[in-house]
């Protein structure tokens, strides 16, 4: 191996595509992953000849020979001892997402984030403006590489960020920023929850002032960083309860815009929208403010936002039995997701909650607990942290760290006109690979439930 190579340290969606892209423009490029790469990124990284290691980090070959490291945003960057000896030695890091808008030319970058609803925003535009014919790339934290999308050259990109990949953005600029909300999250990663403010406004300290930075206006969390962070954007809010001078805004039920020539244009009822609570309603806001910008037609917006559906793994309706409707919330991994997830559901519930704690506090819960919640099934390796927080309000909580078994007694506390909510408040990773394995074990064992006789 030659001297001076980018090294890409992570072998997952988003060191992959780092390094096809490094490849795609003439630099010697190694990766290497201290876990197993799986065989999906090994056959791409055979068959573009970069070569890798897995299984452990191999310093000498990383320290000696690399000019820069493009860091996966999983890797921590504060506990890791290989990333502090790098800092130490002055190798410049640099985030995947950094690295991959450094060969972006003339595109259009939108970013958003939030605790909530990135995800479910970033897929509302994607697929509003490909509609439109526009040639656009959806990335980042949805599950695509940055930098495999900058390959393909599009117009534009939609970037859903997270608040590791902020963390490890030295100056990441977008067009157009999206705050979506900030709530109490990933406790167990940051030492408190003004270092998460901090991680989240990244999105908009380093925009210019041709730049525009659309928030929600009731989230007072934001309305305080904005009175600290150094944010010189043109900022456009969106609320559901006020009525604002500029940006979106809900009056008497009905959608609006407000726009910079301060016309304001309906778009149409709340109740048309297909997608249920206050949370999507956010999302629509954040979305209509970007259509306004980029001048898609009221027609094409409106035909979209008529037949919306949820998101896999979020809000998803599984199936009615017996008069039991079973709700997988699966991507619910903190408990304002959980909040707007009890609020939206009219019917009595039994809540199946549960995983590895992100330092969660459920006390924005009690009220929707108490007024909504039947039983409570914990399903994780450590309830203990739910079970004792709700005993006193909850009379029938259970346990298991069996999914099946978590929707058997589920189906049986349940009766017709009830509604089971799998929405955990928590992140996956103490049985699960992932959100998207949990949720789909979940609806394996309810479409089961039709076949078995209890």
């Amino acid at each position: 191996m030659k001297k001076k190579i980018i090294v890409v340290l992570g072998g997952g969606e988003s060191g992959v595509g780092a390094a096809l892209l490094a490849k795609k423009n003439g630099l010697k490029t190694f990766l290497s992953d201290s876990g197993i790469i799986l065989n999906k990124y090994k056959k791409v990284l055979i068959k573009n000849q970069i070569p890798f290691e897995e299984k452990g980090h191999t310093e000498n070959i990383i320290i000696q020979n690399a000019i820069k490291i493009i860091k996966s945003p999983g890797i921590s960057s504060k506990k890791n001892p290989l990333i502090t000896k790098i800092n130490s030695l002055g190798i410049p890091i640099q985030s995947e997402l950094e690295f991959g808008k450094s060969y972006i030319e003339n595109s259009y970058v939108i970013g958003i984030t939030g605790s909530n609803g990135k995800t479910t925003t970033c897929s509302m535009i994607y697929e509003i403006l490909k509609k439109e014919g526009m040639n656009v790339g959806v990335a980042g934290n949805i599950g695509h590489s940055f930098s495999k999308e900058v390959i393909k050259k599009k117009d534009i990109y939609i970037l859903e960020m997270s608040s590791f990949q902020l963390d490890d953005c030295l100056n990441f600029r977008s067009n157009i920023a999206v705050l979506l909300n900030v709530t109490r999250d990933h406790l167990n990663r940051y030492n408190n929850i003004e270092n998460y403010i901090d991680s989240k406004f990244k999105i908009a300290i380093f925009q210019k002032k041709k730049d525009i930075f659309i928030y929600n206006y009731d989230d007072p969390i934001i309305r305080k960083g904005l009175k600290k962070y150094p944010v010189m954007s043109h900022c456009i809010p969106f609320s559901i309860k006020e009525e604002l001078h500029t940006g979106a805004y809900i009056k008497n039920n009905k959608i609006f815009i407000r726009n910079q020539k301060n016309q304001e244009i309906y778009f149409l009822n709340v109740k048309d929208i297909p997608l249920i609570g206050d949370h999507n309603l956010y999302n629509i806001l954040a979305s209509l403010i970007i259509f306004e910008i980029l001048n898609v037609k009221k027609e094409s917006i409106i035909s979209i936002l008529l037949k919306l559906k949820s998101i896999e793994h979020r809000m998803e309706k599984i199936r009615n039995i017996n008069g039991i409707q079973f709700i997988n919330d699966s991507k619910a991994t903190n408990v304002n997701a959980v909040f707007y997830a009890l609020k939206s559901i009219n019917a009595p519930i039994i809540w199946i909650a549960g995983g590895e704690d992100k330092g969660n506090n459920y006390i924005e819960l009690i009220p929707l607990v108490k007024k909504k919640v039947k039983a409570i099934i914990c399903l994780g390796k450590n309830n203990k942290k739910i079970i004792n927080f709700f005993k006193n309000i909850i009379d029938i909580i259970l346990e298991t760290k069996n999914m099946k078994k978590a929707v058997y007694m589920a189906y049986i506390l349940s009766s017709h006109g009830d509604h089971v909510l799998f929405s955990p408040a928590c992140s996956s990773f103490d049985l699960f690979k992932d959100y998207k394995e949990r949720g789909n074990k979940f609806k394996q064992e309810v479409r089961k439930l039709i076949y078995e006789n209890f």
